[in-house]
């Protein structure tokens, strides 16, 4: 397996630092508001990377933080009147439940900023102790910053020469150089703060990682990921300060591209958001997530109503050959993915090579079946399993099969209305009735209803959704005037 490194800006050959375990650290959210789709979009990729490395047999470790003590999160709570913890577990839960929607599993540990401040002291203290850090003066004395300049080498991940470095912390009257970064930010009214050697106060963001790294990862792991903006100065400050407290720290860096509005990064401050809630009012969960793992986890997704539904519509088309090689031939189980779907993911997880492998044999799949060679049909459809499954997208899968309870009530409700149309449609098609037919049809089309004629027999699907067959026994397949 080969993975892209941004480190060396080169792709090179993965190899776990234990043989057949492998460590990975990805930055969570900061929980200050919704969930869009541009947040989520890490957890998906990978996600994805993870399901591969297990299905090669690996095991892994997969830790994924919350920031949940932060500027913005104090700000915000405190415009709405509403106590910080309190506006951070709201905004925990909400992250929670979109990775759960969209069927990110679950990582190995979760671990809070708040929960590890001892760990992040006895960090600090150390970077003190090797002359890396050092306490603010005058006004700033209850900070305590990281010294750029003590570090050779600063600006080796992100290509930052020295002299251009800009911390974007704004103006700090205890710091001996505008250069250095905040480890520590002393207390201040009505914020939160935990007692320390030098006052009590609250962590620097970039601390947070790197004491949760060492604890949960060790002084030297496989994979740090996250989104391409952590890169600098986030990531960056993190290797600074795991290197001068003498660890290994990570061996490859994944960051993975923007979901961007008009060519633009989707943010808050932007006001072009889309919250999880407001897109699964559109699509399926599971079409969401196949919408955002569909491209290349390092490029840019140019998000579009019509990109969105486009995604949705090829995964249901992936979904109705799966229905229909069960319905006409029998239960479809897992099966091994294609050697060319396997070299796409070895290949820093080139997912669009992996899908057109799906998609190929999806179309092979369905001549197949319109031909009668049910044998062959069913070895694909089998494949499509296995290789959607390493996506986390197989909608044979019961996760996304059982939905959910209300949903899936309401469609059973409508599938028994549609049928009995169906039915009548197809009895006017047995005498000639194309009038009758065709009205059928519209009807039905007018309720956001589209009937598909196949060698199967009628089929249905909402407009925009999944389909369900009906009726297969009732006529010919032969469509309307």
């Amino acid at each position: 397996m080969r993975l892209h490194d941004t480190m060396t800006g080169a792709v090179r050959d993965f190899v776990p630092v234990k043989p057949g375990h492998v460590s990975i650290y990805l930055c969570g959210a900061t929980v200050q508001g919704l969930p869009h789709i541009g947040h989520v979009r890490s957890g998906v990729a990978f996600d994805v990377l993870r399901r591969w490395l297990m299905a090669k047999g690996l095991d892994v470790a997969f830790i994924r933080n919350v920031t949940d003590i932060d500027d913005k999160i104090l700000n915000k709570a405190a415009d709405a009147g509403r106590p910080w913890w309190e506006w951070a577990a709201t905004y925990e839960r909400a992250f929670t439940a979109a990775y759960e929607a969209l069927g990110v599993l679950p990582p190995s540990a979760e671990p809070r900023a708040t929960g590890h401040i001892t760990q992040m002291v006895e960090l600090i203290e150390s970077l003190i102790e090797r002359g890396h850090a050092y306490r603010g003066e005058g006004d700033g004395a209850g900070d305590v910053y990281f010294d750029v300049l003590s570090l050779p080498g600063y600006g080796k991940l992100s290509g930052h020469k020295i002299d251009d470095v800009h911390q974007g912390e704004g103006v700090a009257l205890g710091k001996r150089d505008e250069r250095d970064f905040t480890l520590w930010k002393g207390a201040k009214p009505g914020e939160p703060s935990w007692p320390t050697p030098w006052g009590r106060g609250r962590p620097g963001w970039h601390t947070e990682c790197v004491a949760m790294c060492r604890t949960y990862l060790g002084e030297e792991f496989d994979i740090h990921a996250g989104g391409m903006d952590l890169v600098f100065p986030h990531h960056e400050n993190e290797i600074a300060q795991a290197e001068a407290a003498g660890d290994r720290f990570a061996r490859f860096w994944l960051h993975n591209g923007w979901v961007t509005m008009g060519g633009e990064k989707m943010s808050k401050s932007l006001g072009n958001v889309l919250a999880i809630p407001a897109v699964l009012q559109r699509v399926r969960p599971q079409e969401l997530r196949y919408y955002l793992g569909s491209a290349h986890y390092r490029s840019m997704l140019e998000f579009s109503e019509t990109a969105l539904q486009d995604a949705a519509k090829a995964y249901s088309g992936i979904e109705d050959f799966l229905h229909r090689v069960r319905n006409r031939v029998g239960a479809v189980l897992p099966g091994e993915w294609t050697p060319k779907f396997a070299a796409a993911l070895d290949d820093d997880l080139s997912v669009p090579i992996a899908l057109a492998e799906v998609h190929a044999a999806r179309a092979e799949g369905n001549r197949a079946l319109d031909s009668g060679d049910h044998e062959t049909a069913m070895a694909k459809a089998m494949s499509i399993r296995a290789m959607m499954g390493v996506l986390g997208v197989d909608p044979l899968d019961e996760r996304w099969e059982s939905g959910d309870d209300e949903t899936s009530a309401a469609l059973a409700a409508l599938d028994v209305l549609v049928s009995e149309e169906l039915q009548r449609r197809e009895e006017a098609r047995a005498r000639r009735d194309w009038g009758e037919a065709d009205a059928i049809r519209d009807r039905l089309k007018r309720a956001g209803i589209e009937v598909i004629d196949t060698a199967d027999g009628p089929q249905w699907t909402l407009i925009g959704g999944g389909g369900r067959s009906a009726a297969p026994e009732a006529g010919s397949g032969r469509g309307s005037r």
